[in-house]
């Protein structure tokens, strides 16, 4: 029986969803044991069905004018074959994409079908790889209720009839070899939405690489080249992100640190030639980027993707970028990256209404929509999505060798309620306004991510941008945790900034913002975070935030960093922070560098180096950031004075480093022979000052050590008396 017409013109148009029960090979035992060989290729005039020594096998009919061919064979099975395409004067050969079986294995499916393909990037996407022979390249893509998906390219003319895809049925699975496809080709997906509309071409969920900004194609890339050389670190990792660790990160927007010739971006490798060595250079423990993902609006910061799989093309190729954390590691730094699990951008090439219908997102917009980004929400209830999202988190720790994810909006992610209205929200099936489904995936995504199973070379964690007091963030699941390693303490970094902006005239009335984060300080594994959205959207820059005249500034700045350092909990500091950048934050203009030619903002880098090098170098300002028997309040209700003592202990306070005691004090006052009590006796060194003349302060301070006297004072049983410096903070060590 000949193919019907009516079945020839659906696969001319691309509205046959079933592309392979009508191309490629077919038996046809009704023709007398004879079988058939079709194909659609509306660019040819004529083809032939060739040998793999190109001799001819047949003359294929033109069965259509678009380009439908086929060929009848004697035999019932067709045999190996290339098809010969002619148009005009010139011909070429091919290989034929529907003479090849499912690219998906049935273990691939299975795991995919239930949502729990941990390496679901190595099934779905694109992957370049030799199928019978013949190199090409599989793609993959989820679209259950799409009628038709092909796969358009530089490989085809961007013609979604030629690369229509094999569905398989009760997964939602698109796939096809493509014979030819190689890397670098540029590629998209033509999908003929549930009601037979064709929609924008949609980027790949998993592609591992992107076009150039404003161009919007995934591409066909390689992530198995790069050899590593940080297998020292892995070693290590899991000791240097450990809670009694010295952690002190460097937070960075790639776009904005600084800008090459003609202010173009730097690319990873020259990121890993200059940045890493100045992170090295200033004492941070770790490197955290802003999203790396790729994003279409450089507005976003990243903190809109629409590639959660590929690092962006404005600084390189995914080899790039593992060479760039291959240049951290073996400096010996930790990379952190920002990942967004919680929300996605609207744009048309997106996730968004993949297939014609609320896929990745939920359909109600009371769960689906965010309001204050006007963003999709994930619908994290979702296997396939879940599945989507706890993977990805996966594939940067095993294929990029991230030791990090600071996990951006958790918030947003908790509760069902955040930034609506009463009746803008559904609440869950109890009633209550926690979103169980988000807090599912988050605690499943965490504990893969610390299995011994699944966390590639074991010690990566996961930090949690968290601004509610909900309870457990930071500690394991098994004892009902969300399962993260760390969480930012927001109310730090709220209450001290408030303080610090103040006239210290008034700062008496407001102490307890300084001393009001101990009372929680340690119910998680706090970070104190100065980051990139506190000196954004008309806030200013630190620098500019604090009060008084320029030296008073830079003095309180140095003053709260002291603080900072000191203070119990992992720091976190913006890029320009370091150095005291006068203006707002700008993701469009490299940091003021030249500032540096002003002895004060060098005094601060000074300072914050050595913060950095004293924090790292004195146990007891680190092993115990997250345990309460490390710190010791010594005068916390000082509020008239505006001054603040306490002790700092590591796990052996009697060895070298293993006590400190600091001494803020928040107003211009020189307080001269001010007696503080200590926990020890002996004699007490002053290690570091940020009132000293090398950071640009008054050089106010205690050369040589103070001996401590058996006179109680301020509840502890010893006690010295010492020269606080103004809008100072100075740190003693006990002498071994």
């Amino acid at each position: 029986m000949a193919i019907s017409p009516d079945v020839i013109a659906l696969v001319v148009s691309a509205s046959h969803g079933n592309p392979f029960a009508v191309l490629g090979p077919h038996g046809e035992p009704e023709r007398d044991g004879r079988s058939a060989v079709r194909a659609f290729r509306p660019e040819a005039e004529r083809m032939q069905l060739v040998s793999s020594d190109s001799s001819v096998l047949k003359d294929m009919v033109r069965r259509h004018e678009d380009g439908f061919f086929e060929a009848e064979l004697d035999d019932t099975t067709a045999p190996t074959y290339r098809l010969r395409l002619f148009r005009g004067e010139r011909s070429w050969e091919i290989e034929d994409p529907y003479r090849f079986g499912p690219s998906l294995g049935d273990l691939d499916r299975h795991l995919l079908g239930e949502g729990r393909h941990w390496r679901a990037y190595d099934a779905m996407g694109a992957h370049i790889c030799t199928m019978d022979g013949v190199a090409g390249v599989r793609f993959a893509v989820w679209a259950p209720n799409a009628r038709r998906v092909s796969v358009v390219g530089d490989f085809n003319g961007w013609d979604g009839r030629v690369h229509p895809m094999r569905l398989h049925p009760g997964l939602g699975i698109w796939e096809l070899f493509v014979p030819g496809a190689a890397e670098g080709d540029s590629y998209k997906y033509e999908i003929l939405g549930p009601q037979g509309n064709l929609l924008p071409l949609k980027a790949d969920p998993y592609a591992f690489a992107a076009e150039y900004r404003p161009a919007t194609a995934s591409k066909v890339a390689r992530i198995d080249r790069h050899e590593w050389r940080d297998a020292a670190w892995l070693e290590q990792r899991a000791a240097r992100m450990d809670r009694s660790a010295p952690i002190s990160i460097y937070e960075v927007h790639l776009g904005s640190w600084k800008r090459g010739e003609e202010s173009h971006f730097l690319t990873y490798r020259e990121l890993a030639e200059q940045l890493v060595p100045y992170v090295k250079e200033m004492g941070f423990t770790h490197l955290e980027v802003m999203p790396v993902h790729e994003h279409p609006f450089d507005g976003s910061w990243g903190y809109q993707p629409t590639g959660l799989y590929a690092p962006t093309a404005r600084h390189g190729s995914p080899a790039d970028f593992q060479a760039f954390v291959d240049a951290c590691h073996q400096a010996g730094i930790g990379l952190i990256i920002d990942w967004v699990p919680g929300h996605f951008p609207n744009d048309a090439h997106g996730l968004y209404e993949f297939d014609g219908t609320h896929l990745y997102e939920h359909a109600d917009p009371r769960q689906g929509y965010h309001p204050d980004w006007n963003t999709a929400i994930y619908n994290f209830g979702r296997q396939e999505v879940a599945n989507f999202l706890t993977a990805n988190a996966l594939h940067w720790i095993r294929n990029f060798h991230i030791d990090g994810l600071r996990v951006d909006a958790v918030a947003s992610m908790l509760y069902l309620d955040y930034s609506r209205k009463q009746g803008e929200w559904v609440p869950n099936r109890f009633g209550g306004r926690e979103n169980l489904e988000a807090i599912d995936f988050l605690r499943a995504m965490n504990e893969l991510v610390y299995s011994k199973d699944e966390g590639a070379a074991g010690g990566a964690v996961t930090i949690a941008e968290e601004s509610t007091a909900w309870p457990g963030v930071s500690r394991p699941t098994y004892v009902g945790g969300l399962g993260f390693g760390y969480k930012w303490n927001m109310g730090w970094m709220h209450d001290t900034l408030q303080y610090m902006q103040r006239d210290p005239i008034h700062r008496r009335f407001h102490h307890n913002d300084l001393t009001f984060g101990l009372l929680y300080a340690f119910s998680e594994n706090f970070i104190l975070p100065l980051s990139h959205d506190e000196v954004v959207h008309g806030k200013g820059s630190l620098l500019a935030r604090m009060p008084g005249d320029a030296w008073q500034k830079f003095a309180n700045l140095r003053a709260y960093f002291g603080f900072m350092w000191t203070h119990p909990g992992k720091k976190l500091l913006f890029m320009g922070g370091e150095f005291a950048q006068g203006r707002e934050w700008n993701h469009d203009a490299s940091l003021d560098w030249h500032l540096l030619d002003i002895d004060w903002h060098q005094g601060v880098q000074s300072a914050v180096r050595d913060l950095n090098r004293l924090y790292r170098d004195t146990p007891a300002l680190h092993e115990l950031d997250c345990e309460g028997n490390g710190f010791r309040w010594i005068k916390g209700n000082s509020a008239d004075e505006s001054i603040l003592a306490f002790a700092r202990f590591g796990k052996a306070p009697d060895q070298a480093g293993g006590t400190a005691v600091v001494v803020c004090n928040f107003t211009p006052t020189v307080r001269q022979d001010y007696r503080v009590g200590l926990p020890e006796g002996g004699v007490w060194r002053e290690v570091l000052n940020t009132d000293a003349a090398a950071y640009g302060g008054s050089g106010v301070g205690n050369p040589g050590g103070t001996a401590a006297e058996s006179k109680e004072w301020d509840g502890q049983p010893f006690s010295a008396v010492f020269t606080v410096p103004p809008l100072g903070t100075m740190v003693l060590v006990r002498e071994a």
